[in-house]
């Protein structure tokens, strides 16, 4: 999910994330390794020719 910044985000365990960026992308699928942050680790990976993505 795309917001505009900058952005206070409540955490489950009570704390909160910040980032002043102007565009901020949040994961809303729980597997990104920065969240609440995304790092698009919900894409699927999809390998090339020759085995290289």
């Amino acid at each position: 999910m795309l917001l505009e910044g900058p952005v206070e985000i409540q955490l489950p365990d009570g704390g909160t994330a910040r980032s002043d960026r102007f565009m901020v992308a949040v994961c809303t699928c729980r597997r990104s390794r920065r969240y609440p942050w995304c790092d698009t680790s919900h894409r699927r990976r999809i390998r090339g020719p020759g085995g290289r993505e």
